[in-house]
């Protein structure tokens, strides 16, 4: 993964002193409360629903164990509010009421603290740091390469790309080196530090689209051409929010030194003609849509003059590509010395457990080493908020990276971790491990791996909650038959129109919107990623009119049984998939389903 280099090292422990020094001015009343919220926000801090909320960038996802542990001591030692605010904040959640759940507990949300969330966009989230200490926290991620920089603003957010990079038995060409360099170009580039809104930016190196390119502001697919050359198809105005819509291709194949030359051209272009004068409509994706072909002819025409001004153009080198490249060679794995019989004795345990055999199946993942395998560790359970992780969940997730994955992790979109150099003969001692400590269930890609925000408990965008929803419907599938004969399923929750839980690439997406003020969710159905399983990117059809938090557990379950009284059999013995059976059938099943679910639950609640 990589590693600083003095200057970047340098250059973020100044960011951080800068910071220390707004902070005390602000502190002592010199910078107003105006005049200090773009220093803060330029540094990750925002100001949520009960207290700040600092974002942590993880570029592309990659992170090393030692951060993991310092993610962890803040967790531990900065994630704490005063008492009587954690009180005030929890006698509100209360008062919200309860989510019923079929066959089971009422589910309530108890506002926690102490933890860290792994968001969609592969950066970690803390909700509950006093700005009073924000200074120290700054100081401490820079002692182990890691900022809040751009992590918020009407800038270039956090580069992602596929939690696979660099390992993937389909990868065409590793996009980490591309990724970091756009990382490195963008980093405070004075022309793009204040877009018309916010912009995000994602690649991917794999036959699968893994990354979700056609829901980004630009969607990078690296591609070979027919001579062999390697380059990407580019994709520009993608983006979910209250106007979803998939990315336009606007270029087949872009040589690849011309990567920031032509992002430089989108950028340019939007900034030039993109809306400045209604926040709903400023995204690039409005632009483009309006725009169509004149757009495409307008970047056309700013790369090539771009390029025809030498001392403008960004050209990548081979030396410099190289550079970069060097940092993602694959590590080698320092397997410690086992006792050859205690090493026996947990290949055999494992191999008589079923769970083993099914934690093989969902949790790790094919590599292009035959020898190393990907490991998923799975930070979906009961009493804990998709995505969320402890201080100690984060020690041992670090521990676990050192012992088995050459200290390395990978934040993944789906608000796990990853381990991405895993040795195969090590599975047995790392399904022992992962289990333990609670991380191996066996769902990765199954309904209660699903995707959710903080929603209403924790942002003040919301307009309800998302977290007593995914409790309720993890708490009703948390038999693992059932879960697994249920299959692969995507299901997204967001708590508003800003879709930070991409509701809208779920097969099943929820939306929570505001109703006179009371907590209501829409439903949607048949949303896609562009993922193998998934299909083309595409947004969910809304289902009826909006749910009640009540109702919502009730018409998931619905919906799951309605597709397995209608699926038909699938390849090698297994069923049809959701999303397969839905495309097949149509809405109206479901929809009418739902719809009786519905009643049902309004007649005898």
């Amino acid at each position: 993964m990589y590693q600083y280099t003095d200057f970047d090292r340098q250059f973020v422990r100044a960011r951080a002193a800068q910071f220390r020094d707004q902070l005390e001015r602000w502190q002592a009343g010199r910078l107003s409360d105006d005049e200090f919220r773009p220093l803060r926000l330029q540094n990750g801090w925002y100001v949520q629903r009960y207290a700040p909320m600092l974002r942590v960038a993880v570029p592309y996802g990659e992170i090393a164990s030692r951060q993991l542990r310092v993610l962890a001591r803040i967790a531990r030692e900065y994630d704490r509010p005063e008492p009587e605010l954690l009180a005030q904040a929890q006698e509100k959640q209360l008062a919200l009421g309860e989510v019923p759940v079929p066959g089971g507990a009422p589910v309530v949300t108890r506002l926690k603290s102490g933890y860290g969330h792994f968001s969609t966009r592969t950066n970690v989230q803390f909700n509950w740091i006093p700005l009073a200490k924000s200074a120290d926290v700054m100081e401490l991620l820079a002692s182990v390469d890691m900022h809040g920089i751009q992590t918020s603003g009407n800038c270039i957010r956090n580069i992602t790309t596929d939690q696979l990079a660099g390992i993937a038995a389909d990868e065409i060409a590793d996009p980490r080196p591309f990724a970091e360099i756009l990382r490195q170009w963008s980093t405070l580039h004075p022309e793009f530090a204040f877009l018309p809104r916010k912009f995000k930016i994602a690649l991917n190196g794999a036959k699968e689209d893994r990354s979700a390119l056609g829901w980004y502001d630009i969607g990078l697919q690296l591609r070979r051409n027919e001579q062999g050359d390697l380059g990407f198809q580019v994709r520009v105005g993608g983006g979910m929010g209250r106007t979803p819509i998939i990315g336009t291709v606007v270029r087949e194949f872009l040589p690849w030194p011309h990567l920031l030359n032509y992002v430089e051209a989108c950028l340019r272009v939007y900034n030039q003609y993109g809306r400045r004068d209604n926040v709903w409509k400023a995204r690039i994706k409005i632009l483009v849509k309006a725009e169509g072909q004149r757009y495409i002819e307008q970047v056309e025409q700013e790369f090539r003059a771009i390029l025809q001004d030498d001392g403008a153009a960004h050209t990548i080198t081979q030396a410099e590509y190289d550079r970069v490249a060097a940092h993602f060679a694959p590590p080698r794995p320092q397997r410690p010395p086992v006792d050859a019989r205690v090493h026996e004795i947990i290949r055999a345990d494992a191999e008589a457990d079923p769970l083993y055999d099914r934690w093989l199946q969902r949790n790790v993942l094919p590599h292009r080493d035959p020898r190393l395998r990907a490991v998923v560790l799975s930070f979906k359970r009961l009493g804990q908020a998709p995505g969320d992780a402890d201080a100690q969940q984060l020690e041992a997730a670090a521990d676990l990276a050192d012992r088995f994955s050459a200290g390395e992790a990978r934040v993944t979109h789906e608000q796990n971790l990853l381990l991405p150099w895993v040795h195969q003969d090590d599975l047995p001692e790392l399904w022992a491990a992962a289990r333990k400590l609670g991380l191996a269930r066996p769902n990765i890609g199954l309904l209660t791996d699903m995707i959710a925000c903080p929603g209403g408990d924790f942002c003040a965008l919301a307009n309800a909650r998302s977290i007593p929803i995914a409790e309720a419907i993890t708490q009703r599938f948390q038999d693992l038959d059932e879960e697994w004969d249920i299959g692969e399923i995507d299901l997204n929750i967001s708590g508003c129109i800003n879709s930070c839980g991409h509701h809208h690439a779920g097969h099943i997406g929820i939306l929570g919107v505001d109703k006179d003020g009371k907590e209501w969710y829409q439903v949607t159905l048949g949303g896609a990623d562009g993922s193998e399983l998934s299909g083309p990117a595409t947004p969910g059809r809304i289902v009826g009119p909006a749910f009640s938090a009540a109702e919502v557990p009730v018409v998931i379950e619905a919906v799951l049984d309605t597709y397995r009284q209608l699926r038909q059999p699938g390849a090698e013995g297994r069923s049809e998939p959701f999303i397969a059976t839905l495309r097949r059938l149509g809405i109206e099943p479901f929809k009418a389903a739902a719809d009786a679910a519905r009643f049902v639950q309004r007649e005898f609640a």
